[in-house]
């Protein structure tokens, strides 16, 4: 079977502490075809000498100032090559068989322009603290906020990244839901439950915990900009979602700290 790259890019600050366990989730996947770029922000941490460590086995890397995780995405697909795309941030990991699965899938269902599966959350030792609201959506269910695709376990055609690129910078949190929008409106979006290819991971320092409350806000800055009215679901769940946060952030923190 033809065997298309996949070109995979991790931003990275700071992370040091994760980003090697990360770096090793797509270096040890079986798939031949893999062109991996790591874009580091000038970290102050060990993050350089571990890049150094692994530099003749990335396709690419670098270490120097930038203006954020939307950025450096943006940074490492200009010099992608790949026909599929994932970002895979610099505290997540993959599964062993993922890639190999991700492009078997697209390979065999043309149609599909964004193929996702399940994917786990963690905690900052890797152990398991459930499972992340995976479900199928598609284009009108997403302009509802019905978004359900961990970011993780997403993969998508070059092709398509074309005709919508670069993701939005002024983005902090919701770069991936603004490109789940426009992916969809392009092509079917596909879900592939029982498939666990990545895992989450939540820890205190992570912006899921630190900065949740920046995702809705972004995600209706989406809605607006695509003529979405104020009476949408996606309106309501905000609203709603903004309410509960605290609550939701509790019991996060208190999950984290009981396992």
């Amino acid at each position: 079977m033809n065997t298309p790259t996949i070109s995979i890019v991790t931003p990275s600050y700071n992370q040091a502490r994760y980003l090697e366990r990360t770096m090793l989730s797509v270096l040890e996947q079986d798939y031949p075809q893999i062109e991996y770029f790591v874009m580091d922000g000038g970290s102050s941490d060990d993050s350089r000498a571990i890049l150094e460590r692994y530099s003749s086995k990335l396709a690419g890397w670098v270490s120097e100032k930038d203006n954020g995780q939307t950025d450096a995405i943006n940074k490492g697909f200009s010099r992608a090559s790949g026909q599929i795309l994932a970002w895979l941030n610099s505290d997540d990991t993959y599964n062993p068989g993922a890639i190999s699965a991700a492009v078997k899938f697209l390979q065999q269902n043309p149609q599909v322009g964004l193929v996702y599966a399940d994917a786990n959350f963690i905690d900052e030792k890797d152990r398991f603290l459930g499972r992340f609201p995976a479900a199928q959506t598609d284009y009108a269910k997403l302009r509802q906020g019905y978004v359900h695709i961990p970011q993780q376990s997403a993969f998508w055609r070059a092709d398509l990244w074309q005709k919508v690129a670069p993701l939005d910078e002024s983005f902090y949190f919701a770069m991936d839901y603004d490109l789940w929008v426009r992916l969809a409106a392009l092509s079917e979006v596909r879900y592939l439950p029982g498939q666990f290819w990545a895992n989450f991971r939540l820890h205190q320092s992570g912006k899921t915990i630190l900065a949740d409350d920046r995702c809705w806000p972004e995600m209706l800055r989406v809605h607006y900009r695509d003529g979405g009215s104020v009476f949408a679901p996606i309106v309501a769940k905000y609203y709603l979602r903004k309410l509960l946060a605290p609550l939701l952030t509790w019991r996060r923190q208190r999950k984290m700290k009981i396992i």
